[in-house]
């Protein structure tokens, strides 16, 4: 079946530019208001089947909704800051406080340093155009074209947001979730069985409950002991593995997913249940991987899902008045995208080789 997930959205399934009149795998033809040919015995569903799409970008993100149509970029600040210990006291563990006494005459200063991150909010927009003979033959036909493409805008909008949080823009040199040059990435070490091999089919359940546990620790390390992750991404493909092998607990057959849930090191510390999502553009983003190809390098992202660690700056859609020309109506649905903005990239980290 046609996917718009996998095939030039410009092309129907046959590789027929849309928008013109092309004939069936039955050998008839339809124009682009849905006009067929219909035998006497043959019953059509007049449903509207819409291309197999799917998108996940606002259950993993938080957006950042300030930004207006008339910003050209959005940006934040990181901000860091040293104060050593008075004259004397040294600066290593237990020492380098900043005492004064009552006879001091030289008292330290506090430092800071602000820097400004910044991206841009790229202009996006699809023109949504129909003729009045177009919209005669749907009325007639009981299909309003206008809606439908209408629908197809916003279909577009929802995928083009997604890839662009998850993975970013080649063309704009754009980041995603999954792709920023600033996270940390490390390999999963191999399995002890024999043939070796990071991938987790190869690997116990218990070894692949300590992957889990040492993304978090290092996760949390790297934050300097003050954040531990509480989200999980993953392939598809490994997320239905954990969820349907089974491992064998003191309350009976459990799948690996939920043993994961219940013993990772996020959990048992307190910080919440740890949330283990598929996410199908981590399939080959690990490193020397190809994105969207299964059997390369997938990737795991660990981080918290929480608007003052990481974002998506966006507009809402708009669009122009409805215009009228010839035999056109016109109007342009648009909205500003950025990127991906990342505040504290040592909260988040990439996992590859699972």
């Amino acid at each position: 079946m046609f996917t718009f997930d996998t095939a030039r959205r410009t092309l129907d399934a046959v590789g027929v530019p849309m928008g013109q009149r092309f004939r069936t795998h039955d050998g008839r033809w339809v124009d682009s208001t849905g006009a067929f040919l219909v035998g006497e015995l043959e019953r059509l569903d007049p449903t509207f089947h819409e291309p197999l799409v799917d998108v996940s970008w606002s259950r993993d993100i938080d957006l950042r909704e300030d930004v207006t149509i008339g910003d050209e970029f959005s940006s934040f600040s990181q901000s860091a800051f040293a104060s050593p210990g008075s004259l004397g006291t040294g600066h290593g563990i237990g020492t380098g406080k900043s005492w004064i006494g009552k006879q001091t005459t030289q008292i330290v200063a506090a430092d800071l340093n602000i820097n400004k991150i910044g991206g841009p909010l790229t202009l996006w927009g699809e023109e949504l155009k129909y003729t009045i003979p177009e919209l005669e033959s749907a009325i007639r036909l009981g299909r309003p074209v206008d809606q439908q493409k209408i629908d197809v805008i916003n279909l577009k909008h929802q995928m083009d947001i997604d890839e662009q949080v998850y993975i970013g823009d080649l063309s704009l040199n754009q980041p995603g979730l999954l792709t920023s040059p600033a996270v940390m990435k490390t390999n999963f070490a191999a399995t002890a069985n024999p043939g070796g091999g990071t991938q987790w089919s190869k690997k116990t359940p218990d070894e692949i409950l300590a992957d889990f546990n040492l993304a978090i620790t290092t996760t949390w390390a790297n934050s300097g002991w003050k954040l531990l992750p509480t989200r999980v991404g993953i392939p598809p493909a490994q997320y239905g593995y954990i969820t349907m092998a089974k491992v064998a607990t003191a309350s009976g057959l459990v799948s690996i997913k939920r043993y994961i849930e219940e013993n990772n090191l996020s959990t048992q510390n307190g910080a919440g249940a740890l949330m283990i999502v598929p996410m199908k553009w981590a399939i080959g983003a690990g490193q020397g991987g190809v994105l969207g190809q299964t059997g390369t390098v997938d990737r795991m992202v660990v981080y918290t899902k929480d608007y003052k660690r990481v974002r998506f700056p966006m507009t809402p859609l708009q669009r122009t008045p409805l215009q009228y020309e010839g035999i056109y109506h016109k109007a342009t649905y648009y909205c500003r995208l950025g990127q991906i903005e990342i505040v504290y990239p040592n909260t988040i980290s990439y996992w590859d080789g699972l």
